[in-house]
């Protein structure tokens, strides 16, 4: 048994937020029906590189679902999506704001049909305001919450994270979103709408640094790999490589201290505490670059573990998915798709004792369950769905 079994959504979103937000749900157990346009699917089916046949995107975030096309421009097609939320649990949607609406299918006029479903509406700045109905895209987003300009180097230009934060963390919030408000629903019967906004997510997770502006006045700036609060909480270069170190309080200085055989460091009046280290961090990192470059990383990672300071290395992608740590855990999980052949994805990171997730299927082909969605849920005939697509309904 899997947390959310019985559980339907009907899932029109595409590129990345949304359809990562239905993953989380499918591995949970959901039924997720993956809405797509007939010929074309989901963008990112188009987006290079591939595995066979299949972008390595789509593959990415849509495991687990089954997908329908469904012309939405077409009577019937809307006649059919209107069938299916009045049998779904969830409708996720992230198209811009008022398009829903224009299609006949806003959450004002779906309840009616449909009083238990929970609506989900994920965008980049929201329903309301002056900038509602501006499209959200994830580089957009990362520039205008402040998130890019707090990464870089001070002497450098803004940067984006090196992986779609703004997305990814919309469509988890969006997850969290949604069943919070199933689980409402267990009390009051009803469902109710949910709303994400990308850039309101950001903005949240600036949490410290966006405080620090709300409690002094002062916006924070590009540090590079420095913390502002915490010194030495950064990246070091050894004889060989790069690797991070984490000294967030004076019992670890100690002992970080001595485990680079420099104890007289922490006996320093200019380091001997946590705000002293920071008010003399361009003091103490030069001084610490000097004493790592002396060694191997691997020689200093093994005197800070045993010393118990926090530290490890700066690995690359390739390295970390093949890590003997993820493959004890098993969180590279091994699947089948019917064209792109043997895949390996990356597992669930949230672990339940008593109902666990599982993978349990590929990213579907474009279509791929249409007849037995329509023959299934909305009766359709075989002929019936012929006659559909032959028309272009679906």
């Amino acid at each position: 048994m899997r947390p959310l079994d019985g559980i339907r959504v009907l899932d029109l979103s595409r590129v990345l937020a949304g359809p990562y937000c239905t993953m989380l749900l499918a591995d949970m157990g959901a039924e997720v029906i993956k809405v797509e346009e007939p010929g074309r699917g989901d963008d990112t089916r188009a987006w290079p590189p591939f595995q066979g046949d299949q972008a390595t995107y789509f593959l990415s975030v849509n495991r687990g679902k089954k997908s329908l096309t469904l012309n939405l421009k077409a009577a019937e097609g809307r006649a059919i999506l209107r069938g299916l939320i009045e049998r779904a649990d969830v409708l996720l949607e992230n198209f811009r704001p008022g398009t829903i609406e224009r299609l006949g299918f806003g959450y004002e006029t779906v309840r009616a049909w449909n009083p238990r479903l929970v609506y989900c509406s994920l965008s980049g700045f929201g329903a309301t305001g002056p900038e509602a109905g501006r499209p959200g895209y994830d580089l957009i987003v990362q520039g205008e919450s402040g998130i890019m300009d707090l990464t870089g180097f001070p002497d450098g230009p803004p940067a984006k994270v090196g992986i779609a934060i703004a997305d990814l963390a919309s469509g988890a919030m969006a997850a969290h979103g949604i069943v919070l408000a199933l689980y409402a629903r267990e009390r009051t019967a009803v469902g109710q709408r949910v709303e994400v906004a990308m850039l309101e997510v950001m903005a949240a997770l600036l949490a410290f640094q966006g405080q620090l502006y709300l409690s002094t006045g002062q916006s924070p700036t590009r540090r590079g790999n420095q913390h502002p609060s915490i010194v030495p909480y950064e990246v070091f270069r050894a004889a060989d490589a790069y690797l991070t170190v984490g000294v967030a309080n004076n019992a670890l200085w100690e002992r970080f201290c001595r485990a680079i055989d420099h104890p007289e460091l922490a006996a320093d009046p200019r380091f001997d505490t946590e705000a002293r280290r920071v008010e003399h961090r361009d003091i103490l990192s030069p001084l610490l670059d000097r004493i790592f470059a002396e060694r191997p990383a691997a020689e200093w990672l093994a005197r800070l573990d045993a010393a118990g300071v926090p530290a490890g290395r700066i690995n690359r992608v390739s390295e970390v998915l093949d890590s003997e740590q993820l493959k004890a855990r098993e969180m590279i999980v091994p699947l089948h798709h019917p064209t792109a052949g043997p895949l390996r994805v990356v597992g669930i990171p949230i672990r339940l004792e008593g109902t666990p997730g599982a993978i349990t299927a590929p990213p579907p082909l474009l279509g791929e369950h249409t007849e037995e969605i329509l023959g299934k849920l909305l009766a359709h005939s075989p002929a019936e769905v012929a006659e559909l697509r032959r028309r272009g309904d679906v």
